[in-house]
């Protein structure tokens, strides 16, 4: 555990503030974890509450009705720069200038896990993954930093913790290196429309207390 505590002691480095000019200077931890503005739709999730690590599969559009609160402090955590990611790192950014959230970004590459430190550092509210290359790194970290929270999009951890929540799709199901995947990974499914909802669909989940599981959108 001392490990991944001790790691991404220079978070200013490589790390880039996008989205919209906000007075929230994120110098010190939220004392009160943001509330959602709406409330979950009809049909996003089943009757029976999800167990650990479940997946669900969400009504579309379920999740328009949850938006975060003004400032709302994301990392985007990105490795990688094939055509899929960049996608993803698209509809993240798009959404925080729609939601008016507060977003900075670390960009990834060589010791994944010092970067994931970075983003650790910043104590946002919530740490947006995208990228393959992440999964393992953040399979090895999140379970040691149970009190921040952690959405992966386009991909999965094979075992998440409660602090883990995971928004993909047929085609983007990649849960590690020698782990089976979900589905078989199909790059064109990654589209605008696609990494949009996933964005959407898991950041509505986190706010609204659904954590740990995985969102499967059709």
């Amino acid at each position: 555990m001392r490990l991944f505590q001790a790691v991404g002691t220079t978070a200013a480095i490589a790390v880039l503030a996008t989205g919209c000019a906000s007075a929230d200077d994120w110098s010190q931890p939220r004392a009160v974890a943001p509330t959602p503005i709406g409330a979950l739709g009809a049909g996003f999730v089943p009757s029976a509450k999800p167990s650990p690590e479940a997946t669900i599969t969400p009504r579309p559009g379920s999740w328009d009705g949850v938006h975060p609160p003004k400032d709302y402090r994301v990392v985007l955590l990105t490795a990688g720069d094939d055509p899929q990611t960049k996608t993803l790192v698209t509809a993240v950014e798009e959404w925080a200038k729609q939601e008016d959230a507060s977003l900075k970004t670390v960009k990834a590459s060589g010791n994944y896990i010092a970067r994931i430190g970075e983003a650790l550092d910043l104590h946002p509210d919530l740490i947006v993954a995208a990228g393959n290359n992440l999964v393992d790194p953040l399979a090895m970290v999140t379970p040691n930093h149970l009190e921040q929270q952690f959405l992966v999009v386009g991909a999965e951890l094979a075992e998440p913790t409660g602090n883990v929540t995971a928004a993909d799709w047929t085609g983007a199901s990649f849960r590690g290196e020698g782990l089976g995947a979900s589905s078989t990974y199909n790059p064109s499914t990654f589209t605008p429309a696609r990494a949009a909802a996933a964005i959407r669909a898991g950041v509505a989940s986190v706010l609204s207390g659904w954590t740990g599981i995985v969102l499967w959108l059709s």
